[in-house]
């Protein structure tokens, strides 16, 4: 006797053709295997109490605040647990009724929808990386010097050009080329002291067969960056730094990575108090998934970055790695960097030359949970913590 893990409709359905099961009972049970919690916040009370009522008659559960019982509060956070078939019966249901509950219903269906999908291919520098198949790696490239843990090493047009074709030969799908340090309490830099040390550099590198991103908070410099060859734009502050950003991707046709933070880089580490941590973090890519489309963008051309190390402590860090997965219902690819940073650093008592194996941890963690692409310094080294990541999960 033993408990298996049935986390997605695919393992389901493995498990029963192991069982010799009839296809016509695969199809039906299928929806039955699969257990799923979903939180809606800030639903009105009315709507919320139909949903309760409406997932108790199939079988499942729902649960709100104590006001939502007598009506006290005009909203209430909804928590509703049940198997996906439980669910498809009440999107069918809500459907039929008022008070905004269509919509909802739909929400909720897009919603598991995107979890156990796979985004959709994202195209850079002519390229396409086609996601739930392996794992892609970001190379940093820091033309700075003052960056966290390579500042000043390739600050010069030669080091960095070696350390890009170094990372090239290691692996690297893309390569991040970043002009302004965004470390904890960095100061920002003009743009144009910016551009002319990132300019040079993409300006070789686009002979290579490699993807280019920019990273850059500042809409003169990522349209510079991409008019001189950068195929991808990556926005620490999400879209919110500068306005014009979103709008030099459409003109350009260019995709974003948008990256949680809670300020400027200067700032940032004084503002880590979350209420609802998680929660937090997706209503703001949410709302720079919706600056992008506004501006042109398509939703299938922004990945996401829930901001490991900007904004968060040692303990919030860790907790985001533990629930990655969660990301997964936006629907987007996601990103994450734990490269050497000083939360592994504050967990191993290491500096961050140190922090290979800790860095390892952390991104196998996070390829187990559902993220695409990773964002490293020691690109030979993660490449291969990212093929035997992969080969472990992503075998069905």
């Amino acid at each position: 006797m033993r408990i298996i893990e049935v986390p997605s409709p695919r393992h389901a359905r493995l498990e029963l053709f192991k069982l010799g099961a009839d296809p016509a009972g695969v199809r039906i049970m299928c929806e039955k295997s699969v257990f799923r919690a979903l939180k809606l916040n800030d639903v009105p009370t009315i709507a919320a109490n139909i949903i309760k009522q409406e997932m108790l008659s199939y079988g499942g559960e729902a649960a709100t605040s104590y006001g939502s019982l007598d009506l006290s509060a005009k909203k209430t956070d909804l928590l509703i647990m049940g198997t996906l078939k439980q669910f498809t019966l009440l999107c069918r249901k809500l459907l039929l009724h008022q008070f905004s509950l269509p919509r909802l219903s739909k929400q909720i269906a897009r919603t598991l929808k995107n979890y156990d999908g796979i985004p959709e291919p994202v195209t850079i520098n002519g390229k396409k990386l086609v996601f739930g198949k392996k794992t892609y790696i970001m190379g940093v490239l820091n033309v700075t010097p003052d960056s966290f843990s390579d500042g000043g090493k390739f600050f010069s047009l030669k080091d960095a050009l070696n350390r890009a074709e170094e990372m090239i030969k290691e692996g690297a799908d893309l390569i991040d080329i970043g002009g302004e340090s965004t470390r904890p309490g960095a100061d920002p830099v003009p743009a144009g002291i910016e551009l002319e040390r990132v300019l040079p550099v993409i300006k070789i590198l686009r002979k290579k067969r490699v993807m280019i991103s920019i990273d850059t908070r500042k809409a003169l410099v990522a349209e510079a960056a991409v008019k001189a060859g950068a195929g991808i734009i990556n926005d620490i502050s999400g879209l919110r730094y500068d306005k014009k950003m979103a709008k030099v991707a459409a003109k350009y046709n260019v995709p974003v990575i948008v990256m949680h933070t809670s300020g400027t880089p200067r700032k940032m580490q004084k503002r880590t108090g979350y209420r609802d941590l998680i929660g937090e973090i997706m209503e703001y890519l949410d709302k720079s998934v919706e600056i992008a489309e506004n501006a042109g963008v398509p939703r299938s051309c922004v990945i996401i970055d829930p901001g490991f190390g900007f904004g968060k402590t040692p303990e919030q860090n860790l907790e985001i790695l533990r629930r990655i997965r969660e990301f997964r219902s936006m629907g987007n690819p996601i990103l994450i960097g734990t490269s050497r940073k000083s939360t592994i650093g504050s967990v191993l008592g290491l500096p961050p030359d140190q922090r290979i194996e800790g860095t390892s941890a952390t991104l196998a963690i996070a390829i187990s949970g559902g993220v695409d692409i990773i964002r490293v310094h020691d690109v030979k080294k993660m490449k291969r913590t990212a093929k035997m990541a992969d080969a472990i999960v992503r075998r069905i």
